[in-house]
């Protein structure tokens, strides 16, 4: 995302997260959305605490964020990219996860993680959206994929 895109923004707390997506606990994985570039992209943000129902057995004594996970944190993102773009247009409607293409994982996360998960816009064309997914700690890459989602009503599923 670039410095000319820049417009301002005003970080999105979690409850309002919660009225753009229908994930709740134990699998909503974005506590705020720390940054949005109109027609670009965003930036989510998960603190990762060991008190998450995961890391009792996974894994016991050396716990670390299941990659499976990470991979949902830029979906939900990307998701939250989707409603905010649309605003008023994406009212009644649910954003589904259809593909993950070039999954990799770089660096595990841990407990006491901020994980930076940040989603490009690829492609939009009618309901199908496609991102570029990086998630990072610390400014390194630990995870990055391509996502493809579809807009769709909400009693579609």
């Amino acid at each position: 995302m670039t410095e000319e895109n820049k417009t301002e923004f005003e970080p999105i707390p979690i409850t309002e997260i919660m009225d753009m997506i229908p994930h709740r606990y134990p699998i909503l994985l974005v506590d705020r959305l720390i940054d949005f570039q109109q027609d670009v992209g965003a930036t989510g943000l998960k603190n990762v605490t060991f008190n998450e129902p995961h890391f009792m057995g996974h894994f016991p004594g050396a716990p670390v964020m299941p990659g499976v996970l990470i991979v949902e944190a830029m979906a939900q993102t990307a998701a939250i990219f989707v409603v905010q773009t649309l605003g008023e247009e994406a009212r009644g409607k649910i954003v589904y996860f259809m593909s993950i293409d070039n999954a990799k994982f770089r660096k595990p996360v841990v407990p006491g993680d901020s994980l930076h998960i940040h989603v490009e816009k690829i492609q939009h064309r009618g309901p199908v959206w496609k991102f570029q997914g990086k998630a990072k700690v610390d400014g390194k890459v630990c995870a990055e994929a391509v996502i493809t989602a579809m807009l769709t009503d909400q009693d579609a599923g």
